[in-house]
């Protein structure tokens, strides 16, 4: 806890933005922080309430309270000792997490919660200034080999942990460039990638060895890592996009989100896009078909690259203003939320339904809706039903998809190794007990997005930290990596 009256003494107060105006010009990072001592401000608000609801909201378990009331003492040193001894890379996300333990604050029942988020961000960004984050070498080493399958998030803090248990780690990447969805899913101007090469340096150091351009089950054969390797780390993404099965959707112009973002991602990094591929934005009307996180990074990269127009579409219908707190505290609420992207001046639809997509000459020219509605069924199910007379149509040159992820790619890897696969088509395999993170085959593990389903950054970072320690039982009978 911070000061025991903080919470009356002071009003909650967050990171503010850069003028849209100004932002939507470049794709840097645009976030104002606070300073030291509004910084330890906030950190006093953290209140004595007993039960730290927070631990509860978030998925890694940060230690909250403590940190919070570091920071208001003013001692940053041990705040970034107690942060990263639950969270491998706060700088993510301190950045681009939605921040459930906010949401699950004691002091969010009157919705003025402690600025958790921020102080993460802040504690991370001040040790990295002050070269406090340095790498943590294994004394011991194990002689174990092991390879970790894909480098985002969940890939990245399963490596980590097990070098620092000192074992051998080979990360894995198909693409050319180390970070996965954090490299080409995340907007520069959310997180700029040079807070992951950053990361890569500490790990490196650590023992971790990376290997990108190499896609496992296409480039080289998955059976070469159960040969060659102790265990077997698969944390791939989520990477089968849910698709618009309507008319039109073949047409010049209609495209999925991951196809759009990582180009603009790649460009900043200084890359060329073939133009035969190319995909901009720019001087076109958008549809952004989908109402998530993926869908207002695809609104506010339509904006710097010079969009005429940006409407968001969304199926279901406008969430409350406000959450009932005493159903649904300390738990995430469904209420209106709005990004920084969508401030920029997208226009917003509920409850709409795409029917079909026109076009001429091959090129996308509009998209037909219709307005639904959703009632329960005797069941309690929803059901949708389309509104009669509702229809209308939107001006489109570019239509993004954005309608989330039904699971891991199957093709290559996952059917080479045959391993089961649950209902929604993930990767099997349970987070507790003596198998946790084991999956149908001998050896190998999954974590992230690949086991659990599409997901926040935090859930891939725990999943990670959890599968590495169930990889360490597994290699050397015990594990003191923390769980």
């Amino acid at each position: 806890m911070g000061k025991p009256t903080g919470f009356m003494e002071y009003e909650r107060l967050d990171r503010s933005y850069k003028p849209a105006g100004d932002r939507v010009q470049h794709f840097r990072e645009f976030v104002i922080p606070l300073d030291e001592s509004e910084l330890s401000n906030q950190g006093a608000r953290c209140m004595d309430c007993g039960i730290p609801f927070c631990h509860q909201g978030c998925p890694v378990n940060n230690i909250i309270p403590d940190w919070n009331d570091l920071v208001y003492q003013g001692n940053w040193q041990e705040a970034i000792s107690v942060l990263q001894s639950t969270n491998n890379f706060p700088e993510f996300t301190g950045r681009i997490c939605p921040a459930p333990c906010e949401a699950a604050c004691t002091l969010n029942i009157d919705d003025r919660p402690v600025t958790i988020k921020t102080i993460e961000c802040a504690i991370v960004d001040k040790a990295w200034e002050n070269n406090w984050i340095t790498p943590q070498i294994a004394e011991h080493k194990t002689g174990k080999r092991v390879a970790v399958v894909g480098s985002g998030p969940a890939g990245l803090a399963c490596a980590q942990q097990l070098a620092r248990a000192g074992h051998e780690v080979d990360v894995f990447e198909k693409s050319d460039r180390i970070g996965g969805l954090l490299r080409y899913g995340i907007p520069d101007f959310k997180m700029e990638k040079h807070i992951i090469d950053r990361r890569m340096g500490q790990m490196q150091a650590e023992g971790v060895n990376f290997h990108t351009g190499i896609h496992i089950g296409h480039d080289r054969p998955a059976t070469d890592l159960l040969r060659d390797y102790d265990a077997v780390a698969l944390t791939g993404g989520s990477e089968h996009p849910r698709d618009l099965d309507v008319p039109g959707r073949e047409l010049e112009g209609v495209h999925f989100a991951m196809t759009f973002l990582p180009q603009q991602n790649k460009r900043n990094a200084g890359d060329s896009i073939d133009a035969d591929i190319a995909i901009s934005a720019a001087n076109r009307h958008v549809i952004v078909i989908g109402g998530g996180d993926t869908g207002s990074d695809c609104i506010g990269t339509s904006f710097r690259q010079g969009a005429l127009s940006v409407t968001q579409l969304e199926i279901l219908p406008r969430p409350p203003e406000k959450e009932d707190k005493a159903t649904t505290w300390p738990n995430w609420p469904n209420k209106l939320r709005t990004s920084s992207s969508q401030e920029e001046g997208a226009r917003r639809e509920w409850s709409v339904a795409t029917r079909s997509i026109e076009g001429d000459n091959g090129k996308v020219t509009a998209i037909n809706c219709v307005r639904v509605e959703w009632t329960r069924d005797e069941c309690g199910g929803w059901k949708m039903h389309e509104v009669e007379g509702s229809e209308f149509q939107l001006k489109a040159d570019l239509v993004l998809l954005a309608m989330g992820f039904v699971h891991p790619v199957h093709e290559g890897m996952l059917k080479e190794l045959d391993v089961d696969l649950d209902p929604r088509g993930n990767v099997k395999g349970d987070t507790e007990g003596e198998r946790a993170y084991h999956t149908s085959i001998q050896k190998v593990f999954a974590a992230g997005d690949m086991r659990r389903g599409q997901s926040l950054v935090v859930w891939a970072i725990r999943e990670g930290r959890q599968c590495a320690r169930a990889i360490d039982e597994f290699l050397v009978g015990a594990s003191e990596l923390p769980r």
